[in-house]
Order: C-alpha cells, then structure tokens, then sequence
C-alpha cells in the first residue's frame, strides 16, 4: 500500500486533463496494492518454469494475447530471490513494459537499437524477439544505470547486443540512416507508474514535465535521423501527460519525414488525443494508443509506432576515440587454439564456437553470434557477454556466462550439485569439501540448471559463480 499520498499538482493536472472522473479511479489505482508480472525466457520450457516457480508457492495468472506473460498472484516478495530468477529464467517486468518491444517486433535480420536501454526490461525482450542473433545496440549514458543494463544482459545470457554509452539525444551524430527499427522508451515524468514509485509525487511539476519533454523531443529527432528510410520507431513512455506524449508526436510530423503507422496493442488501450486545451493535433494522433492502469491492472503507457519517409540531413560527425578492437572468428589464429582446448575438454563441438565472433580484451575474452554487426567498434562500451580468459599458463578458461551459454552443449567434466548446503556454498562464491577425481574446471549443474563454473581441487570445489550476482537473498529449495 502506497505511503505517500498523491500530490496536489498531480491531482489537478489529471482532473484538468481527463476529468473527476478519472481522477476518482486515478486515486483509486494509486492507493491500490501493486501486483507485479514477470516475462518466462523463450529458452526455457515455459510450462516447466510454471511448475518450478509454484513450488516456491508463487501463483501465477497467464496473460492472454501477450507470449510467456505472468501476472504474479500470490508469493510477490519471493520472486526476485528465487535460483531461477538469480540465473535469468525469467524477468520481471510489468505488463504495459511488455508492449513496446513487441510492437517494434525486431528480427535477426534488421540492425535494431534500444536508445534508452537501461534497466533492460526492454533490451532483454527485444533480445529473444531476435531470437538471441542479428545486430541489437543498447544505448544508456548514465553509468550507475549502465551498469544494472550490463547486469541484466549478462544474467540473461545473450550473444547479440554492443552496449553503447551516450546521450541519447546527441547519438545521430554517430549513426545516419542506419537503423532499421528504434525504439525510443523515453525518460518520463511517470505518472503511469505512481502505484509503484509513489515518490513521483514528492517532485512532480508541470515545469519538470516541460524540461524532460524536451529531452523526449530531442532523442525522438535523434533516432528519426538514425532510422533508415523505411525504418520504424516506436515511442513510449510511462506517463499520462500530452506534454511528453502527443505533443511531441504531433511536433515531428510537421517538422520531419515521418509518418504514424496503424497499431493494434495486445491489451485494452484507448486512442490519443487530436487537441488539448484548444489546441488541435493532426487527427493522424488517433493512430496512438495511452494504456489506462486500471483497465489492464498494469502501469499506464503511451505507444506510437512512426515509420521514416525521407532521408533527414546529416549532423556533424562526432569525434569517437580509437579503441584497438577487433572482432575475430572461431579459426582466427589468435583464439583457435584456446577454442580446441575447450572443445576437446568439455566435449563441445567445435562448429559451435563457429558460430560465434570473439573480442579480446587484454586476457578476457568476449563473444557474439557471429550475424552481430558494428561499422565501427569504437563507440561501443561494451561488445557481447563474457566468454573466458586466458590464464598466466596460456591455457583457456570458460567465464561462468561462457559455460552457461555453451551448456547444452558440454558433455564432459560436469558436477551435479544435490546437496542443498554445497549449492548454497557454490552460490555465495565458496568452497565445496569434496574428494575430487579430476581437478580442473567443471561445468557446475543442480535441480536440472546450468549454474556457471568451479575450479575442481583435490579435497574440494571453489565456486566461480559470478561475484555480482551472489546476492545471498537466492532461495534454494
């Protein structure tokens, strides 16, 4: 239940805007008990995940319309701590978050950019879209939010995402005609989301609401002029205002080379506005849809979908420092021979890392699917996941994100955890008292998952689970 009550400026701006009415059931959605949802991963049997996550008395209600969706009925405050949760089975996110990325609707073929990716709630969705290939940027220019964005792909485990760190506004000084499809989930004033970050009301204003609109405007002309002639963008935000909504819809059509596409969400959801305040709007504004929180007892969105007419004229090139990188294949010299090493011990076949690309840095290795594409490798922050690293005896090592991804795949030197207590230890990063027979990496499983790496001793295993993500909350049933 919300502690903080709803604000003045809040309260008259939605009466002004929508009426009592609306303002009345406002209230009421507000002061309502938040229910999360959650997304099931693509790669992962969906049913099965279902009957894993009742065990921990989690109850869940499937959304229709909208694939592997979750509405969270009973066991909230046990979702985020769960083993599946920690190794990135699923996602929580809420309903309304969910329908961005599918109205984008990416494939591996198309060069797609997330513009203001951070936490990752959408990069990880527009990930499986693409079914874990193709080229995806994810772009996010504060670095305490880029580093939760790095976390979430990494827990997830895609091969097919550079993360790049820069202003939103200003990244068309990079790319020019170049993408196929953006979204642009804009930074808001988040009046859809009052329900859950009650804190809005300390600071609402409608002064704050014209600063961060013209933000929104700025990225929105941004990823316009990034966009291929014929690219789609998809714009959205978790607020009620027209100031961050069709205002700045109806500004781009008349000033760029953009055209409203037709949408059908799958979720009950209501046309935007054609005027406000007297002030008429193209009636092409129709095509937009603003998601009401109670009618989908989600959080309140505003989604359109604009497709480039024309080319837009080029900015001025920004200046991006050299980095020395290089993206490498599989029988590259550099790597080859570290790549058999790990093929011929943990019995992978070697067409698999084939049909990936790898990234040194320093002794670290990183790695994509090999469709993943970059004109310039300068800009990125980061590219692809972790893979292995090199150890001072120049012999190859998986990083634990490496050895989940290949799992499926590895057929020797595995250890199935069945004791609670060791996969406990193994979680917090500790040492597991075993007799070993063969020292050296292992594959480290339990309950039917794949878990990450140990260094197998003589009298004992050392975990290399992930130091980030051994947050000591992970339940263990």
């Amino acid at each position: 239940m919300q502690n903080i009550s709803l604000s003045e400026n809040i309260s008259n701006y939605i009466s002004n805007t929508f009426g009592e009415e609306f303002l009345s059931k406002y209230i009421e959605y507000h002061q309502s008990e938040y229910k999360p949802y959650l997304r099931i991963s693509s790669f992962v049997d969906e049913q099965e995940m279902v009957n894993r996550l009742s065990s921990y008395e989690i109850e869940l209600e499937k959304i229709a319309n909208v694939t592997r969706a979750y509405r969270v009925l009973k066991g909230s405050e046990v979702i985020g701590k769960t083993l599946e949760f920690a190794i990135g089975k699923y996602y929580i996110q809420s309903l309304s978050s969910m329908i961005p990325p599918l109205i984008l609707n990416p494939n591996e073929n198309e060069k797609v950019l997330d513009l203001a990716a951070a936490p990752g709630s959408k990069t990880t969705q527009l990930a499986e879209i693409m079914n874990n290939r193709g080229t995806l940027y994810a772009n996010e220019p504060n670095i305490n939010r880029l580093k939760g964005l790095v976390f979430n792909l990494d827990k997830l485990n895609f091969v097919n995402i550079g993360v790049i760190k820069f202003k939103g506004e200003l990244l068309s000084k990079v790319f020019e005609n170049y993408f196929d499809k953006i979204l642009v989930d804009a930074p808001c004033s988040a009046l859809g989301i009052v329900q859950k970050k009650g804190e809005v009301s300390n600071w609402w204003n409608t002064n704050q609401v014209d600063k961060i609109a013209n933000l929104q405007l700025r990225m929105l002309i941004s990823a316009i002029k990034m966009a291929k002639t014929g690219g789609e963008i998809v714009y959205s935000t978790c607020t009620m205002t027209i100031e961050e909504n069709e205002f700045i819809i109806n500004k781009v059509l008349q000033n760029y080379p953009v055209e409203l596409e037709e949408i059908e969400l799958p979720v009950k959801s209501n046309n935007g506005f054609t005027c406000y305040n007297g002030e008429q709007f193209s009636t092409e504004l129709s095509k937009t849809k603003r998601i009401i929180p109670w009618e989908i007892n989600s959080e309140g969105f505003f989604v359109a979908k604009l497709k480039k007419t024309g080319n837009t004229i080029a900015n001025r090139k920004a200046e991006i420092k050299p980095r020395e990188r290089e993206l490498i294949s599989a029988k590259s010299k550099k790597i080859e021979k570290y790549l058999r090493e790990l093929s011929e011990y943990f019995g992978i076949p070697f067409e698999q890392f084939e049909e990936h690309q790898y990234l040194f840095r320093g002794k670290d290795i990183f790695f994509l699917h090999k469709s993943w594409e970059a004109d310039d490798l300068n800009v990125f922050h980061r590219i692809g996941t972790p893979f292995g690293l090199i150890d001072k005896n120049d012999t190859a090592h998986f990083h634990s994100l490496g050895a989940r991804y290949f799992a499926p795949h590895i057929t020797k030197n595995k250890i199935d955890l069945t004791n609670t207590d060791d996969l406990k230890t193994y979680l917090t990063g500790g040492t597991i008292k075993k007799e070993i027979e063969q020292p050296g990496q292992k594959l480290i499983t339990s309950r039917n998952l794949d878990m990450g790496t140990a260094i197998a001793f003589d009298d004992g295993i050392k975990s290399q689970f992930p130091r980030n993500m051994r947050t000591g909350e992970i339940i263990v049933l």
